[in-house]
């Protein structure tokens, strides 16, 4: 029964395998040169995390194929962040009396085209790149009746590739990306200060975000030489939306008062119910059907293999979605088998009163509120507020549904380079 798999451990092992064989498995592949550089080119100078990527597929299936292809002797630090994420190094060196531009992409198509003729079982192929170079591979896996998510940093994905795919994630947008406000100087090794020279470099990067699929140049870009600028600290940011700036030192402090002795518990069940809602967002957008306990139990899982809802007091994993029901974080209603409920977010009920106390924080403020710092102005009136908490990706997307439940105005202003908020009108 589906129920073992949704409310225990001790029985799950056969029953997750009865379920497995209908889940989505995915196989990723990852062109390392075109992230790292878009990411270091077009994100601020940020270092590429595969975390946000991991969390994402978690919720569209198992991932049993992790590869990432590159000369790793440009990347000493980011491998050992990979190695942590169980993704394969695949090395192809580039540099050996002869140019080997394209070696790496070759291996990642040949690896891609025979894993699809010899693992029947993988279902969906993650190609993570903007190259437009690799529309063909993809135009071949769908023939060969594979789905294709394909994954890439904004600005540096050329416009082909993302149509081609059936599904196309911007790693900008992903959560757990958090995007500088300024560039940030990133330590480089005296291997790394060639790389721009050795093959795709930056001009890779760029000439993917205006269309263009060639690699014969290997002729720099005039970016990739200048300077970093001074390194600053990461804003809490959405990453394709303007985001509020992180909470003063001061207002922290004011928040860690208000909770008083019982901050450690109420963080950690604010934590939890943060990963929930997230997690239950997630599915519910990446699938047509509703999410039932079990399916949510093994996304979780697969998130963090170390979850059990043990460790937070509860005996089985149905007393924990009923106490997280009471909390008004999620909605249970009854499921297609016994013991498995559907799991949903609740209606705008109970997020109505979030967007009341937001109307209210905005009245208080006057007109034109900005939205850098308007959420520390909702957490002193409430420290325990949490969008994320609510299943939204950001404040600023929170702040959009509650435009439109009618209890805001959102406008873009260039002058102030933020979103300004005002109370509605009825």
């Amino acid at each position: 029964m589906l129920v073992a798999a949704a409310d225990g451990r001790s029985d799950r092992a056969g029953n997750t395998l009865a379920d497995m064989d209908t889940e989505e498995r995915l196989a990723v592949f990852l062109d390392y040169d075109n992230l790292a550089l878009g990411a270091r080119d077009h994100l601020g100078g940020m270092t590429f995390d595969f975390k946000p990527i991991a969390d994402a597929l978690a919720a569209r299936g198992r991932v049993v194929v992790r590869r990432a292809y590159a000369d790793w002797s440009y990347f000493d630090e980011d491998r050992r962040s990979l190695t942590r994420h169980q993704v394969e190094l695949i090395e192809m060196p580039q540099r050996m009396g002869a140019s080997r531009k394209n070696a790496a992409d070759i291996k990642m198509v040949v690896d891609a085209i025979e894993m699809a003729f010899e693992r029947e079982y993988i279902s969906t192929f993650v190609m993570c790149t903007g190259d437009s170079d690799f529309s063909p591979l993809v135009h071949k896996l769908r023939e060969l009746n594979k789905r294709v998510i394909g994954i890439g940093v904004e600005n540096s994905t050329s416009k082909l590739l993302p149509p081609a795919c059936d599904e196309f994630l911007f790693y900008d947008r992903l959560e757990g990306v958090e995007i500088p406000d300024e560039p940030v100087e990133r330590k480089r090794s005296s291997n790394s200060s060639n790389r721009s020279t050795a093959r795709k470099s930056s001009s890779r990067s760029s000439g993917s975000s205006s269309g263009s699929s060639s690699k014969a140049t290997s002729t720099p870009a005039p970016e990739a030489a200048t300077p970093p600028a001074p390194t600053t600290s990461a804003a809490e940011a959405a990453p394709s939306d303007p985001e509020p700036t992180p909470a003063p030192l001061d207002v922290e402090a004011e928040l860690g008062s208000a909770v008083g002795h019982g901050a450690s518990s109420t963080n950690e069940d604010e934590d939890l119910a943060v990963l929930v809602a997230q997690t239950l967002a997630d599915l519910s957008s990446s699938s047509s059907g509703a999410v039932v306990a079990s399916t949510l139990k093994r996304t979780l899982l697969r998130k963090d293999p170390t979850f059990s809802e043990a460790d937070y007091g509860f005996r089985n994993f149905g007393e924990f979605l009923r106490y997280l029901e009471e909390r008004g974080v999620v909605q249970l209603s009854a499921g297609p088998a016994t013991g498995d409920p559907e799991v949903s977010l609740p209606e705008r009920g109970h997020a109505g009163d979030d967007f009341a106390l937001l109307r209210t924080v905005v009245g208080e403020q006057g007109d034109s509120v900005p939205l850098s710092g308007l959420k520390n102005q909702l957490r002193k009136k409430r420290p325990d507020f949490s969008e994320k908490a609510l299943g939204y990706r950001s404040f600023l997307q929170f702040c959009k549904a509650a435009q439109t439940a009618g209890a805001i105005e959102l406008r873009w202003d260039d002058d102030a380079d933020d979103y300004l908020v005002s109370v509605a009108t009825r």
